[in-house]
């Protein structure tokens, strides 16, 4: 008994290996700097925030900076903005990625299957800014290909996508499918490349046609990745990308573009000289909600399919 307790001593299972902890050390360094010790300055949140007083020395005032959150005549507005966009965005970015490697895995082609990947690869590698501004010039009424394009056909100028609040939602979300599902695929088409192939060529001894080899056996491989693809994405679910919806954002779509992020980032930063309490209470709010979001998928998730984060 003394023995094995020697032996699994932890000082004697880290010596050995000191170097490889030694590569750890940096990233729990800036870890630790920029993700916890930040966590301190939460606490504005509950504090009528002075910046001549500081974090420590500002009034405390409890939950009164959420009271306004909740009371504000836009709550409602943004929450649903949010929710429905996320919800949208979820809906067609999750499924979409996992149904192009199903089908990219089926070609025999390898030549193929390469250029394929490496063209759907590279959407993701523009910067949003640059996204944006092809959206802008596309849907242009009058210079825009698709503009072009509608006047050819119907003889009549094209709305304004970008006027139309309507339109922002498809905008935003099929924009980010053909600049994400190649990208997005790469974890799933992995998972496809560790089947075994023996699996394969006994289905087709006995008979099974290729959907049912892709149902049947391709599918079943991804699942527990995709449960906990699925996991992360709900436990995001309020976190709607900030740079993109600004950048879309306008005076006439802002009825359905004003979300969670963008509003954190006007109330604390362009209305005056920011209200900096207001917006860590709505940014805290936001977090808790993912968090709880988080829990509860996990948990059916464990429960479900025995496939979970913990």
């Amino acid at each position: 008994m003394r023995a094995n307790k020697t032996l699994n001593h932890p000082k004697r299972e880290f010596l050995p290996s000191w170097q490889l902890y030694l590569f750890l050390l940096p990233a729990t360094i800036y870890i630790i700097i920029f993700a916890y010790v930040p966590m301190a300055g939460v606490q504005i949140a509950f504090k009528n925030y002075n910046f001549n007083l500081g974090i420590w020395g500002s009034e405390w005032i409890g939950l009164e900076n959420f009271r306004r959150f909740f009371e504000s005549y836009q709550f409602e507005t943004i929450i649903w903005n949010t929710i429905s966009l996320s919800l949208y965005s979820l809906l067609i970015s999750f499924p979409l990625p996992i149904i192009f490697a199903l089908v990219l895995n089926s070609f025999t082609g390898l030549k193929f299957k390469k250029i394929v990947q490496s063209v759907s690869y590279m959407p993701h590698f523009i910067s949003t800014v640059v996204i944006v501004g092809m959206l802008v010039q596309i849907f242009n009424p009058r210079t825009g290909a698709f503009g072009a394009l509608y006047t050819f056909f119907t003889g009549d100028m094209l709305p304004d996508a970008f006027a139309n609040p309507g339109a922002f939602q498809h905008l935003y979300v099929w924009s980010g499918i053909w600049q994400g599902i190649g990208w997005s695929s790469i974890i799933y088409i992995a998972a496809l490349s560790s089947v075994d192939e023996h699996l394969h060529e006994a289905a087709q001894i006995d008979g099974a046609s290729r959907l049912q080899r892709v149902r049947h056996i391709d599918f079943p491989s991804i699942l527990p990745t995709a449960t906990i693809m699925l996991i992360l994405a709900v436990g995001n679910v309020m976190e709607v990308g900030f740079e993109k919806v600004f950048l879309m954002q306008n005076e006439l779509n802002i009825s359905r573009s004003e979300v969670i992020s963008t509003y954190v980032y006007k109330v604390g930063l362009t209305i005056g000289t920011g209200d900096f309490s207001f917006a860590t209470a709505i940014g805290l709010f936001n977090s808790v909600i993912n968090f709880a979001l988080l829990v509860m998928v996990n948990y059916a998730a464990r429960k479900f399919s025995n496939t979970s984060l913990w």
